[in-house]
């Protein structure tokens, strides 16, 4: 409660002010609408908007566990290989420079409709923040345990599995707290490329329909989407790592 108190009061001070702004500025309620009027009418609008939202959940879900199985594979392959950390590094990071505006409708010409777009954008905006955090976190690995394993005899996977894998857990779940904040924006951005329904098309539908309050209501449960799945990373890093929470809570 003490953590979750001051972004809570920091949100409803904002709301205050775009309602108090909303209602008493000089734009009008068609293109500004206050918090209630956009409240009121996802509410009103909730069957379609549930609708809308499932797609979006299955993309964010089904990329992002692609893009965890390739940022996994990835980190082994470049901490094994220094040759070849060095040549495909430069290309990984080469790859970030790529608008999302430009991707998303490349994806949907070169794939086709349906998920696979969604699925591929997601993984492409999404590894890079693991894959670094998972290197980070090999190269940290206390270098006498290293030396005391390999002088017991332990090959590569063992000194892996026992000593690299769990030194990078607190990088990697620093990476995947990152990954996840774009998971959502990009399948927004597939969806707004190929209309197969999610909550890009309907915010489409709802902006050509001069409907700034349920454009408004959709970005509103992109946020709650994305906040959802940052918690749910905490949550799984806690269980996975109980002392480190632990350690972070007594250091502060």
């Amino acid at each position: 409660m003490r953590n979750a108190l001051p972004p809570v009061l920091a949100a409803l001070g904002l709301i205050v002010l775009w309602q108090v702004y909303a209602s008493a500025g000089p734009l009008g309620d068609d293109v500004l609408p206050p918090p209630t009027a956009v409240a009121e009418a996802g509410w009103s609008d909730r069957g379609d908007l549930a609708r809308a939202t499932m797609p979006t959940v299955v993309g964010v879900l089904l990329g992002f566990s692609v893009s965890l199985a390739v940022a996994f594979v990835l980190s082994v392959l470049l901490d094994r290989s220094r040759p070849a950390r060095r040549a495909i590094m430069p290309l990984l990071i080469g790859s970030q420079t790529l608008p999302i505006i430009v991707l998303a409708p490349l994806m949907v010409l070169w794939f086709g409709l349906g998920l696979t777009p969604k699925i591929l954008l997601v993984t492409l905006v999404t590894f890079f923040p693991v894959v670094v955090g998972l290197l980070d976190g090999y190269a940290s690995s206390d270098r006498d345990t290293t030396t005391l394993l390999r002088t017991m005899g332990a090959g590569w996977w063992t000194e892996f599995r026992l000593l690299r894998l769990p030194a990078a857990m607190p990088s990697f779940f620093t990476g995947l707290r990152i990954s996840i904040t774009y998971a959502v924006v990009a399948v927004i951005f597939a969806e707004y490329a190929s209309p197969t329904g999610g909550l890009g098309v309907y915010m489409q539908a709802a902006r050509n329909s001069f409907r700034p309050d349920l454009v408004l209501a959709a970005v509103a449960v992109c946020a709650t989407l994305t906040l959802a799945l940052f918690a749910t990373t905490v949550a799984v890093q806690r269980a996975v790592m109980p002392w480190y929470a632990d350690a972070r809570r007594r250091d502060q």
